[in-house]
This record gives C-alpha cells, structure tokens and sequence, in this order.
C-alpha cells in the first residue's frame, strides 16, 4: 500500500513537473525540488491553441497550468484570486477566469458511490433519480432525485479519488513552497506557506460533506427569523461524507429578470432584500455564504432569496467587525485617519513604517470614488484599489476580508443588472455606523469591561506562581535563558576568524619554545656541540619548520583579509 502511494506521489509529481515545463515554467522547477524529476534529455514542445506559449503572458500561463493539473490547483488558484496580500494584481485578474466547471463522471460509478456511502440499493433510498447532471465541478456533481416518501431532493456526489489526489497534490505543493521560498518572494508571492495551510484545511472540510450539511443547519438555525431568506434543509439520514442530500429548491437565477417579472416581483426589490441578506449575515451575525454568485441565488415565486452551496461559510470575530465596519464608515465620511486606522486595527500583521503615507493613499481613493454617480460607482474597481493599498504595505488580513470584498462586488455586478440606481457602498454605511454604535453601547462596553478585569484577575492569579516558579529555579541553578541574536553573523564571523588566528599564533610560539628549549636541553647552550655531535635533533628541526610553515599560512591569512574585495 505504501510502495503504491509512493509510486503514484513520484508520477504525479513528473506530471506536474511536464506541465510546468510545457508552459515555459522552467524556471520553477529548476530552483525547486522538482528539477530532481526532470530527465537530462528531455524534448519539449512549447505550444498552447497553435500559439508558441511565449506568446501568452507569464500570468496566462500560470493560468493554463492550473487549468491543465486539475482540481486542487483550480480550487488553490481561486482562493489565491482572493488574496491580493499574497498575489500581484496581474496574476489575481488572470486567475479568476478560471471556472470549475468539468465533464462529469459515470452514472454507474454514482450509483456505487452512494450505494457505498449508504450502505444500501439506490432503489431502496430513491423513488426517481435522473441519470443526467444538472450541475458538475472538480469536487463532485450534482442530480435530480425523488426519495420514497416524495419529497424532491438534489444529490450532490463526491468525485472518485478526487480526495487521494487532493492530498497527493496538497503534499507535493507544500514541499515545493517549503523549499522554494525565496524564489517565490522574488516574485512577488509572498507568505505563501501560510495560504496554502489555510486552503488545506479549507479542502479538508470541503471533501467532507458533513461539514456543509453542518453549515446549512447552522444557517437554518441562526436566520430561521428572516422570513426574506431560505436556506434548504439537509437529509442527513441519506448523507454522508462523500454523498449530500438537500431539499429541492423551485425558484430562478436572481438575474433572471424576465422570470421574475412573470411572478410579479419587482426586480429592484428583489436585489435590495439580497444585499440587505448578506449585510445582515455579515454586520449582524458574523456569519456569510463566501461564493454568491448568481447560480448560488435564487428567488422562489413568493419573492423569498435562497442560497444554496454552503461548503465555503465565511466568518468574522466581534473585533474584526467593528474594524471592518470602520473602514468603511471612513470612506463615507470621506476620513482617511479613520479608514488607515481600522485596517491597521484589522490586520493580523503589517509592515507599515509610515501611517501618513497610509492615510495619504487612502484619501486619494477616497476621493477618487466620493465624487462618483451611482451609475460610474464601481464596488469591483474600488476593491481592486483597496487591495493594491493592501499589498503595497504588506497588510496581512484574515482571509475572510477579501472573500467579503470579492463578494460585494459580485453582488454589486448582479445589482446593477436587475436594479438600474443600486450602490453598494449606499447600503453598506448605514450597517456600519448601526455596528459602531452597537460597539459603543451600554452592553457591549460592559461587556468588554467585564472581560478586561477577568483577565486581569486571572493574571494577578497566575503572576505570583510564576514569579515564584522562576525564584525556585534560579535558586536551584536550573533557570535557563535562551538568546538568540539576529544581526551579529558578519561580526560574530570576524571574531571567530581572530580567534582561529590567535590560536594559530599560540601555537607557532609553542613550538618555536618547545623546539628552542629541546635544542637548548640537547647541546647544552654549546652551538659547537650541535656541529660536533653525530646525532641531529630531528625534533627540535621538525618543531622549528612545523613553526615557519605555520607563520606562512598565518601571514598569507592577514595579507588576504586587508586585500578589498570587488
């Protein structure tokens, strides 16, 4: 079994390896592990659609490899699209062409699937299954069904070893990052390690459908008061983790205007309720659905929005609310200083040196978009901005940030298809001036009150143990301090060439003594006594010649140290 996934890790890994030099990505493979895979020999063709590939930009070609590799580098690539901290803006546009869309796997290997999962016949579960897909990406596919008692369901089922190749793939990528830092950072891609542990938990979840049918119930529960919002209820009798059953859901695209219309609804309305839906799950409850894209909203004929596919569930702490919510209230209030101190407040590390330069940039694209019509108002180009602010300071926020950020702009892209006067930023200020408020309230400062003295009793709880801990320890001399220094290395590498030059003259005055001293003890002082002895004091000559070829070596060292270097 271990020889076996061995094997397929090493072809994987040449495949993967084939498919980055095919794209004229040699270079990565040849400052990485991966060169190791590559046959001295090897002829390669570098063409892509009858086009050399040097004629497709660098960014297209990352594009087309991910493209080519399959699942995990698709699913990778779209959550690095999400993270301008990590990636140049080129690469970002380039990598949310991508789609998920694949062709979808046999019939006869969905029926073992599920019969697998289950436990059971398909007969037995379902009264009607339709053969056909109505939808199909690079984690599973999707089918119409009727369970026996008549309720209409979905069938959302998991690829075959689309797991094992995930984790395959996942393993492969974070050799490859782990040994070629530098040369990504030369590149512009910078803490890439951290973004590829968060996508590995984040596929970890995905491939276990439990998770999604987790976050349904947890939607279900948390908005079962918004009588506007629908999410459909999962059958987790018939579910599992490679098989998912929800409740069919009747309804259109929310971008279907023509339908809408036809059900007497007014499509201005319809896209008000979905921005105020999301602001709510966002501002209120911390809590959103990370991909709304429009085949993930749809509207029932009595005007309620569902959402459904909630395998990604983004959220946001109490903290990052208000910070969020403040950067925004900033750019309404037109107030740089506010704005640059709520990012700053939300980050989870900065390189920021100078503040004012922060609030200079920022009041420039404050400006930029307060002079704006609704109808020149652009969420999309103004979170580009954003996020070029974001990179050039290298501000690392929680990746919900941008998740948010990339969601606002789709939902601002459907707006404005169905609602001819709709701007997002008009619906976002008034939820975040209602969140600081709430920040500033009776109840939350009592609350953040009651926290701060918790930790302050707990700490004087826990001070005198440890000073005492301490007091022990060094009276029973097993305190231990560890220093590590940073900047010394040239210094500490000078003392130590000094003091391997200081033995080495100690050493050659040793000699010189012991040596003088052995002649001394063997001639008597009698210099006559040296030429007229028939015995030679090889020691003593030994000693003498050890001592100048030594002094040699020690002057050529010094010599060579005053040298200047170019």
């Amino acid at each position: 079994m271990l020889f076996n996934q061995t094997f397929k890790s090493i072809r994987r890994v040449r495949e993967i390896v084939r498919v980055l030099v095919k794209y004229g990505f040699e270079d990565v493979v040849a400052n990485t592990v991966l060169i190791n895979f590559v046959p001295q020999k090897q002829r390669l063709k570098w063409v892509r659609e009858e086009r050399p590939i040097f004629d497709f930009s660098r960014w297209e070609r990352i594009r087309m490899v991910c493209e080519e590799l399959g699942a995990t580098f698709i699913k990778l690539a779209q959550v690095l699209s999400n993270r301008p901290d990590v990636l140049p803006e080129p690469l970002i546009v380039e990598l949310e062409k991508l789609q998920n869309e694949v062709p979808p796997f046999e019939y006869e290997k969905v029926k073992d699937i599920i019969q697998n999962e289950l436990g059971r016949p398909l007969e037995d579960i379902f009264e009607y299954f339709n053969e056909k897909t109505i939808g199909s990406a690079s984690i599973g596919q999707v089918h119409r069904a009727r369970l026996k008692n008549g309720h209409e369901v979905v069938v959302k089922v998991q690829r075959p070893e689309v797991a094992r190749l995930i984790e395959t793939d996942l393993n492969i990528i974070k050799v490859v990052v782990a040994r070629g830092e530098k040369f990504f950072e030369k590149n512009g891609i910078i803490n890439l390690m951290d973004v590829v542990e968060a996508f590995e938990r984040s596929m970890q979840k995905e491939l276990d459908y439990t998770n999604e049918a987790r976050n349904i119930q947890m939607f279900r529960a948390t908005f079962k008061k918004q009588k506007k919002f629908f999410a459909p209820d999962v059958y987790r009798e018939y579910s599992s983790r490679r098989v998912l059953v929800l409740e069919f859901v009747k309804g259109c695209k929310i971008t279907d205007v023509a339908q809408l219309r036809a059900w007497n609804l007014d499509p201005a309305k319809i896209a008000e309720t979905g921005i105020d839906i999301y602001l709510t799950q966002i501002f209120e409850f911390g809590i959103f659905h990370a991909d709304p894209h429009p085949g993930n909203v749809l509207v029932r004929e009595d005007g309620v929005i569902c959402l459904i596919d909630f395998g990604m569930v983004g959220k946001l702490s109490a903290k990052d609310k208000f910070a969020f919510a403040g950067i925004f209230v900033g750019m309404a209030q037109q107030n740089p200083k506010m704005t640059a101190d709520s990012l700053r407040a939300l980050a989870i590390d900065d390189n920021i040196t100078d503040m004012r330069a922060l609030e200079y940039e920022l009041g420039e694209l404050i400006e930029d978009f307060a002079t704006l019509d609704v109808g020149e108002s652009n969420m999309s180009e103004f979170s580009d901005r954003l996020q070029q602010v974001i990179y050039a300071h290298r501000i690392r926020l929680p990746g919900g940030v941008f998740i948010i950020l990339r969601a606002l702009a789709i939902l601002e892209g459907i707006g404005k298809l169905i609602h001819p006067n709709f701007n997002t930023a008009a619906f976002i200020e008034p939820y975040g001036k209602k969140l600081l408020l709430d920040k500033y309230s009776p109840q939350n400062l009592g609350a953040e009150a009651f926290s701060l003295v918790s930790k302050l009793l707990n700490f004087l709880h826990v001070f005198p143990n440890e000073v005492r801990d301490i007091l022990i320890r060094t009276r029973k001399g097993k305190l231990i301090i560890q220093v590590e220094h940073k900047g010394y290395e040239q210094a500490l590498n000078r003392l130590d060439r000094t003091i391997n030059r200081l033995i080495l003259a100690l050493i050659i005055v040793a000699l010189l003594i012991s040596s003088s001293i052995s002649l001394t003890i063997l001639t008597g002082s009698n210099i006559q006594a040296l030429i007229t002895q028939s015995g030679i004091p090889y020691l003593s000559v030994m000693g003498f010649i050890t001592a100048g070829v030594l002094g040699l070596v020690l002057m050529y060292a010094i010599l060579r140290s005053r040298t200047p270097r170019n």
